[in-house]
């Protein structure tokens, strides 16, 4: 079994010096092992099923050779490498799972601790395959379903806040991932409600504002049948129904779960801009007081090249509430195509206030600057970009080919 990525996986019989007790053969009451809740001083290494290491591939006949050197961590690892693949029986993988969990029992704690770190630092495949292993080792788990879909949806907005010619697509296949990755999680028995939470935040910000409701109002619902049961006394669930119905009120009282409006949003994120134009002009004649349709009118606009308009029509979103990033962030891109610069500047410093690492408000913070003629404040925010994410194009080209100072 090969992977040129990871090295081979070899099944090398049990030698004799790890033949017993795993508390035993760990080091008895010395060992960091001796107090395993799942019973590590009772679970028995199996003679009869092989131990999986896994080794470059030209490593394998020292492996061999160091079989009797064997470590704890080149097992669980090995382990680890086949109940993710799936590459040994199945009443193997299940003793290698107890196998891991006797010898490594806060293995869940300590693996979720470490995806979320490298998540936070931008490391999202690793993260994954992090998240990876422990569905392997707790296939029903639901916070690890729950968590990986996070990751997932973290690297997808990542991937939607990049510049260059493919990140409205990396973006969109990120988000269809992380979608799919909530699908799973929701799709486990017993539900789990955090699930649902989340995920309704998720198509919230989606703008699939029908799937969101649908998710809040089983979160909701799920919370109702537990009042009385200790609910009350945990002030976050209390708050997260509250937040629930509020948003649920919202979406109610704005009329977002329009056929109208989600299929306007999802004909101008495809590109179809004229058509997604008069979906949601049929929209805005019905609710004119909802800032979400003349945001996506000005999208629309905006991407057709059409500034003075989408201009006005983001001014519009912003006078009925909706002064987020993201408006502030296109409004100011079609002032600074009308020659509005001051305009421009004060929209994208408002903009920045509300998420300061977002790299697109950043660099068109840096294209301004450019149009303004300030080339050493343009190169200082491309250099902010680069800290964040060293592989942004429009950044690296620009300092790349800039003049020494």
């Amino acid at each position: 079994m090969r992977n040129k990525n990871r090295g081979e996986i070899l099944f090398l019989a049990v030698p004799e010096t790890l033949r017993g007790r795993v508390f035993d053969v760990a080091g008895g009451s010395d060992s960091p092992y001796s107090s395993a809740p799942l019973g590590a001083e009772g679970f028995f290494i199996d003679p009869d099923i092989p131990l999986p290491m896994q080794v470059p591939d030209e490593g394998a006949d020292a492996a061999r050779a160091a079989l009797e050197d064997l470590s704890w961590e080149a097992i669980v690892s090995g382990m680890l490498r086949v109940v993710v693949g799936g590459e040994a029986r199945e009443d193997w993988i299940d003793y290698y799972r107890r196998f891991v969990l006797a010898v490594r029992p806060a293995i869940m704690g300590e693996f979720t601790e470490a995806a979320v770190l490298k998540a936070r630092n931008g490391d999202f495949d690793l993260a994954l395959e992090i998240l990876d292993s422990l569905r392997g080792l707790f296939p029903a788990s639901p916070s690890v379903r729950l968590n990986r879909a996070l990751v997932m949806e973290q690297r997808a907005r990542f991937a939607e806040k990049q510049g260059g010619p493919r990140a409205g697509t990396q973006a969109e296949e990120a988000f269809a991932e992380a979608e799919n990755a909530y699908a799973e999680a929701m799709s486990l028995q017993p539900p789990f409600p955090e699930v649902w939470f989340n995920a309704g935040f998720f198509f919230l910000d989606r703008k699939d504002f029908a799937r969101a409701r649908e998710c809040f109002s089983l979160y909701a619902d799920r919370a109702e049948d537990e009042s009385g049961d200790g609910f009350e006394e945990r002030p976050d669930a209390v708050e997260k129904k509250r937040r629930a119905l509020a948003v649920i009120r919202e979406i109610d009282a704005s009329g977002l779960e329009d056929e109208s409006f989600r299929e306007a949003y999802a004909l101008v994120r495809e590109g179809e801009e004229e058509a997604g134009m008069r979906r949601i002009r049929d929209f805005i004649e019905r609710r004119p007081e909802v800032w979400n349709g003349w945001f996506v009118l000005g999208w629309a606009l905006r991407r057709l090249g059409r500034w003075g308009d989408a201009a006005a029509a983001f001014e519009r979103a912003l006078e009925l509430g909706g002064g987020n990033g993201d408006t502030l962030n296109e409004l100011a891109i079609c002032l600074t195509e009308t020659g509005d610069f001051r305009g421009a500047r004060r929209r994208l410093e408002a903009a920045l206030r509300e998420d300061c690492e977002n790299v697109k408000i950043i660099s068109n913070l840096g294209v301004l600057a450019l149009k303004t003629g300030n080339e050493k404040e343009a190169a200082a925010f491309f250099r902010t970009v680069l800290e964040i994410d060293p592989g942004d194009p429009v950044a690296g080209e620009y300092l790349e080919n800039a003049k020494p100072e």
